[in-house]
């Protein structure tokens, strides 16, 4: 595969891979994007690929193992592999992404098929940290897409919801929230990779919470409702934001390496 592509072609992929994740998730999902040459595009444009199916993921609300690719390509291991990898979650806890009986076990953590697991072991995250954060943009997204939505066709006094300035601040300050969240995985020549992502992560996490619950609000009852779409990002968006460290406990812990280290690292040269 070439190692970058035109505008065209990059458009091309990514309605490619809206209508794949929007027709299939799960297993199925994970065969499809094999046949589109994940394991290729991982490999050879990681910089495209991993912004572009983890935010598609996030927002169709379909879902792949495409995350313990992530995990084994940063450590040298083969892409695809079945091994059982467990991945660190909030509350000093470990989970595994269940490759091999996924198509036969219930999805237990925010429809996803994750089963927690009695220990782990130390791996490398940051890679790891970058995917979920896009993930979590593209859940928030879709929350603040349906929850604008609803404001533009929702009528109360005659007039659509979106009109009232209190259904605009939450949708004001979601949007900016997402936005400042993706401006966190986007910084030029990051000077330390491990912290940056740290950060990304804690942002992409809050940003999704923050999307949560605006987005719920703006929504009422309905939202509450399995006939909505709704409650399945809010549910995505929790356990994503556990996962890999939850904003709270990241954001804490980059705050004691600054303590600890008395001075903040230039996070890229602008």
């Amino acid at each position: 595969m070439a190692t970058a592509l035109d505008a065209e072609s990059l458009t091309l992929l990514e309605d490619t891979l809206r209508k794949t994740m929007l027709a299939t998730s799960g297993p199925a999902l994970d065969a499809a994007l094999t046949d589109l040459g994940w394991a290729e595009m991982l490999t050879d444009i990681p910089e495209l690929a991993v912004p572009l199916v983890f935010r598609l993921l996030g927002e169709t609300g379909s879902h792949a193992s495409v995350l313990v690719d992530v995990v084994l390509h940063a450590t040298g291991n083969t892409i695809g592999d079945t091994v059982e990898l467990p991945l660190p979650y909030a509350g000093n806890t470990w989970v595994v992404w269940d490759r091999i009986s996924a198509e036969t076990t219930e999805p237990t953590l925010g429809g996803l098929p994750l089963r927690r697991e009695e220990e782990g072991y130390p791996i490398r995250v940051a890679e790891a940290r970058i995917a979920v954060a896009w993930w979590l943009v593209g859940s928030a997204r879709a929350m603040l897409s349906l929850a604008r939505r609803h404001a533009l066709d929702r009528v109360q006094f005659g007039k659509p919801i979106a009109s009232f300035q209190a259904v605009r601040h939450r949708l004001a300050e979601t949007l900016v929230a997402v936005e400042g969240a993706e401006a966190t995985l986007i910084l030029p020549g990051a000077a330390n990779p491990d912290l940056t992502a740290l950060l990304a992560k804690a942002a992409a996490g809050k940003a999704a919470l923050t999307a949560a619950r605006h987005c719920q609000q703006v929504l009422g009852g309905i939202g509450f409702t399995e006939e909505h779409d709704l409650h399945r990002h809010v549910k995505r968006a929790l356990v994503l934001d556990g996962l890999l460290g939850s904003s709270r406990e990241l954001t804490k812990k980059a705050g004691a390496g600054l303590r600890a280290r008395g001075s903040a690292p230039r996070l890229a040269q602008l």
